[in-house]
């Protein structure tokens, strides 16, 4: 099977995702990139001064974990949250309930510099 990495719809290094001022704390933001007929999905996770990213997809089933774009937090901002099967991930990207214990989000590396979210 063939990595995220090897997605030609994938965002090269540097490429400029938003302002740290446009995610909330706890927040999230989901992106879409294509490709012709390919399609990259990532989403960043701010907590504090801390930015992580993520592919967009499910470990354990594979699917997108957002319905909405900029929505893949719990309410309380506490965890990651799989909107097709209500599985929750710590927002270090482990599993943290059935079915996804002991799966991982997949990393997407991201870098903050200059008040912006980057590709890294």
């Amino acid at each position: 099977m063939a990595s995220s990495s090897d997605n030609p719809a994938r965002p090269a290094a540097g490429q400029r995702l938003c302002g740290l001022d446009e995610l909330s704390d706890p927040g999230s933001k989901g992106f879409r990139f294509r490709l012709d007929s390919r399609l990259f999905a990532g989403f960043l996770v701010r907590k504090g001064g801390l930015v992580t990213g993520y592919v967009d997809s499910c470990p354990h089933a594979g699917w997108p974990l957002g319905v909405f774009d900029d929505r893949y937090l719990t309410k309380a901002g506490d965890h990651i949250l799989c909107a097709g099967h209500g599985g929750l991930f710590t927002l270090e990207g482990a599993g943290a309930t059935t079915p996804c214990i002991g799966l991982s989000l997949t990393p997407w590396p991201v870098a903050v510099r200059d008040g912006a979210v980057f590709t890294a």
